[in-house]
């Protein structure tokens, strides 16, 4: 049986009980959070905790909060969490961002993203 994810304050939602995505980035890292936490790399209030802090740090910075950010933040907070458990590095966590932009550029819009070698470059 699969845990499921207490919705968290400022969460999108539809009725209040279920998450809302804008764009399938936003569930894809949904997913990847609960995916990670299922495998025991941290906790739900390890996972809590990270996310106030990007969000605390985005308000701060002078987000309006509108719910518009609040993918952004988790996903922030999911990188955050996986480079301080040591699942991979902030260096790494970046070389692949960059190269998730530049295999972005090159393909035409309504096709695929698809990574290849010479997007790390």
């Amino acid at each position: 049986m699969n845990e499921a994810i207490p919705l968290l304050p400022g969460m999108p939602s539809d009725d209040g009980t279920e998450p809302v995505f804008r764009e399938p980035w936003e569930a894809h890292a949904f997913a990847l959070a609960v995916s990670l936490h299922q495998r025991g790399l941290f906790t739900w209030p390890e996972w809590a905790d990270a996310l106030a802090r990007q969000i605390g740090a985005a308000r701060a910075a002078g987000d309006a909060d509108l719910g518009d950010t609040y993918y952004r933040h988790w996903l922030a907070a999911l990188e955050s969490l996986v480079a301080d458990k040591g699942a991979s590095s902030a260096v790494e966590l970046e070389r692949y961002r960059q190269a998730w932009d530049r295999a972005a550029d090159r393909t035409p819009h309504g096709h695929a993203i698809a990574l290849q070698e010479r997007d790390f470059g």
